[in-house]
């Protein structure tokens, strides 16, 4: 009750509340952005997950326990995985891009678009046709974001980030990454793609609060040791939300992965934008229960991904292999979903006449 009479009393929310819910006409140039950032992603994450099962087979032992130092030494040698990476590295910048024009709380959940985009992507490219319980599943996930985006955009503002809320937000994030390191070390073996990426999903909603928190303190002029401290956090949760990703990647399919990112991930940061940056704080009674029911029909459609994709905890070619696939249904590209985009041999290297057999003589 107290945290309620300080948020009325709160002249900024009192402010914003009296300006209406909707933002500035230049803030919705965010939206493109995170548009943009969602198909970078979706194709990143597609690069990816080749180029680590391309390693798994190279080394003749899969990363789904855990990656090894093989492993990571392969990846890195990979062009595919590089290519991945240097994608979702533009994802990154597109998406600070577009928290610099808009309230966390709707460009976050645009991501949702890279789960269509990577759905898409996936099933061409392994031949691998979804299901309807996994298409009613995607369905399930993407309108939850919707309905989340549509009402969040008419109920949000852009807030100053005081240092109560960076300290606030740092405590928080602080025991999050200390359970997260546990939660690695005692089930990395197990080889649960859940579990990475529910585990990525908070990492990286708590990476995007923190470069929404030090974008604004760097506009206002502030570059005191809290927001250093959000840059360290930020690093901190990145690479280890790096490692739970391509652990996942190893244990499910990238649209699996996907999914949880885009779903898990925006849930995190909205709830931090909500709760702590106060950015929904004049949403009205209605709205927060369409929050909380929209958030709820998203979360329930990655679950039902997870549970119903054809490839999770496998490859297209073990799938086969253990009859859970008939080579029809897995089609002619099976093979070439284990490696990269283009299957031909020149491609993964860029030089003619290079490829798999170059590298593994």
């Amino acid at each position: 009750m107290t945290d309620f009479l300080a948020i009325l009393s709160d002249p900024r929310a009192t402010e914003a509340a009296a300006h209406g819910a909707t933002l500035d006409p230049k803030q919705f140039l965010g939206i493109p952005l995170a548009l943009i950032g969602a198909a970078l992603l979706a194709f990143g994450a597609q690069y990816q997950s080749r180029g680590l099962n391309k390693v798994e087979r190279m080394v003749g032992s899969g990363a789904g326990s855990g990656l090894s130092f093989t492993h990571l030494k392969r990846l890195i040698k990979r062009p595919s995985w590089l290519i991945g990476t240097v994608l979702l590295g533009l994802a990154v910048v597109f998406q600070i891009g577009s928290l610099s024009l808009s309230p966390l709380t709707i460009v976050q959940p645009i991501g949702v678009v890279g789960l269509v985009i990577t759905s898409i992507l996936n099933s061409r490219l392994s031949g691998v046709r979804l299901g309807k319980r996994v298409q009613s599943s995607i369905a399930l996930a993407v309108l939850g974001i919707v309905v989340f985006v549509t009402i969040a955009a008419f109920n949000s503002v852009d807030l100053p980030v005081t240092d109560q809320k960076l300290i606030t937000i740092l405590i928080t994030f602080a025991v999050v990454f200390v359970l997260a390191c546990l939660l690695f070390l005692g089930l990395r073996h197990r080889g649960v793609a859940l579990v990475y990426i529910v585990g990525a999903g908070v990492l990286y909603g708590f990476v995007a609060t923190f470069a929404k928190a030090v974008i604004g303190r760097l506009l206002q002029g502030e570059f005191e040791w809290l927001t250093w401290a959000c840059v360290l956090a930020l690093i901190l949760g990145a690479l280890l939300g790096m490692v739970f990703v391509q652990n996942a990647y190893s244990s499910g399919p990238p649209d699996l992965v996907v999914a949880g990112l885009t779903v898990i991930d925006p849930i995190v940061a909205v709830l931090i934008g909500i709760v702590v940056l106060e950015e929904a704080a004049h949403a009205p009674l209605w709205a927060t229960v369409v929050f909380v029911i929209s958030g709820a029909v998203a979360v329930i459609g990655v679950l039902g991904l997870a549970r119903f994709h054809p490839q999770t905890g496998k490859s297209v070619d073990d799938a086969v292999e253990h009859g859970e696939l008939s080579a029809a249904t897995a089609g002619p590209d099976a093979v070439a979903s284990e490696g990269d985009l283009d299957p031909s041999p020149a491609h993964d290297s860029g030089l003619p006449g290079t490829g798999d057999q170059g590298e593994r003589a």
